[in-house]
């Protein structure tokens, strides 16, 4: 397996509760170009395993401006691995891409991704997205930019990406003249949503609406939005994290709840919240001192929550004094499991196998001295972390241009498909981790 051909100092030594063990992997693609996918939260691989998700650039990393170009496709594990762009788009960022995924409640192959539209008169002006027949060849294009698909393929939740450009850059679209001023709180604006039949768009929940449930008094001067929005394989509730903050430039200053509610906004539970002081309000603080990942380190920090199944949650954060990953119950009880307190000690991308919860896959941020990452498998059963590879990132990629490792599985258990530039390029990689979970 390659590993960091840069490292400078040796191996820390493990836990005694970890096991180093490298598992074979394998770069999706040949050529000059660059590939990635993006976020972590949704397979890049179809039902069959044949295909798999990815974008095309002519470059490891740029400022996104308005008319940077990424190509939509798929490579084909049965054609040498070639990639096959299906179209371009503008509508994407380094982290997420342009949120493309399989639409798998319709039949065969369906893929739905961001666009810039030019109509001016859309909800979000110039912004949309387009669902593409990869059989047929035929493009629907629809009136707002998704941020997740449910499972059944019937409907999208959407939110604004420009808004998202003001208050988390990495995460935004950019446009012209922008970015523009805000208002904090509006009672027209939040979490949208779309129905993928119809093409037609309804407000679920508003940010005046947030800001209104169970207040807290940092909220009154601050400007919000909500990111993660994740729905549950039963397609019947809806996680999302609503932030807020005073300070928009320096990330610890974000404060964040989890919340969880039906498709279409009722029953909203509040499962957690992390307001606390923030000296860094202070007139004389500087933001630039604030290193590139010290806010993923935050003791404060709410990230990257995901269902475990139709009733569960993992997500890094505090709870009753201490942060960890931890396992939420979306019920009126609130209880809350620790998961590896001794072993699951930073911030990462994680996520269940889709077969088998046993498994747990994710990854950490780079280390301050070596500037790697430990992409690793956790055994739910067992207590054991598997720690499975190790990929330098290069320390002049910044927060809006960095390469995450954003690990994701495939549909059956076998393998997960990371991001990594630990080769000098933009790459996608496949590790085969069957000889660990011995799913199939």
């Amino acid at each position: 397996m390659t590993a960091s051909p840069h490292r400078t100092v040796d191996p820390l030594p493990l836990h005694p509760r970890s096991v180093r063990r490298l598992c074979p992997i394998r770069r999706l693609g040949t050529g000059e170009r660059h590939h990635f996918f993006g976020y972590y939260n949704k397979s890049v691989w179809d039902r069959t395993g044949r295909y798999v998700l990815g974008n095309e650039v002519a470059m490891r990393d740029a400022p996104l401006v308005p008319e940077l170009l990424a190509a939509v496709g798929y490579f084909d594990v049965q054609e040498n691995e070639s990639f096959f762009p299906i179209d371009t788009t503008t509508a994407w960022n380094w982290q997420m891409g342009c949120q493309l995924q399989w639409l798998d409640g319709e039949a065969g192959r369906k893929v739905i991704y961001n666009t810039r539209t030019g109509d001016l008169s859309a909800r979000y002006p110039g912004f949309g997205a387009t669902v593409f027949d990869i059989d047929s060849g035929k493009k629907t294009a629809l009136c707002m930019p998704v941020y997740v698909c449910s499972p059944d393929s019937r409907y999208a939740l959407c939110v604004d990406y420009r808004r998202l450009y003001v208050t988390h850059e990495t995460i935004g679209y950019s446009e012209h003249g922008g970015p523009f001023a805000l208002q904090l709180a509006p009672a027209d604006d939040g979490i949208y949503r779309l129905d993928l039949a119809t093409g037609e768009p309804a407000l679920i929940v508003s940010y005046d609406d947030l800001r209104r449930f169970h207040h807290v008094e940092s909220m009154e001067r601050a400007i919000h939005w909500v990111s993660h929005i994740e729905i549950n394989p039963a397609s019947s509730r809806v996680l999302f994290l609503h932030r807020w903050t005073e300070r928009t430039a320096d990330e610890t200053c974000f404060l964040h709840r989890l919340i969880t509610m039906n498709p279409d906004g009722s029953d909203m539970r509040l499962l957690e919240c992390s307001d606390h002081p923030l000296p860094q309000l202070a007139d004389d603080f500087d933001p630039s001192a604030v290193g590139t990942f010290d806010y993923e380190k935050s003791e404060y920090q709410i990230s990257h929550p995901l269902w475990q199944d139709d009733s569960h949650i993992v997500v890094w954060g505090p709870h009753a004094g201490s942060i960890h990953y931890h396992l939420y119950e979306d019920s009126d009880n609130g209880r809350v499991e620790v998961i590896g307190r001794e072993l699951l000690t930073e911030n990462g991308h994680m996520s269940f196998s889709p077969v088998d919860t046993r498994w747990l896959v994710s990854d950490t941020y780079p280390d301050s001295q070596t500037n790697t990452r430990i992409l690793f498998l956790y055994d739910m059963h067992e207590g054991l972390r598997y720690e499975i590879g190790e990929f330098y990132a290069p320390p002049d990629l910044k927060k809006e241009n960095r390469c995450d490792l954003h690990p994701r599985w495939n549909r059956d258990g076998l393998a997960v498909c990371i991001d990594s530039v630990h080769e000098g390029a933009r790459q996608m990689y496949v590790i085969d981790v069957s000889q660990i979970t011995g799913a199939g």
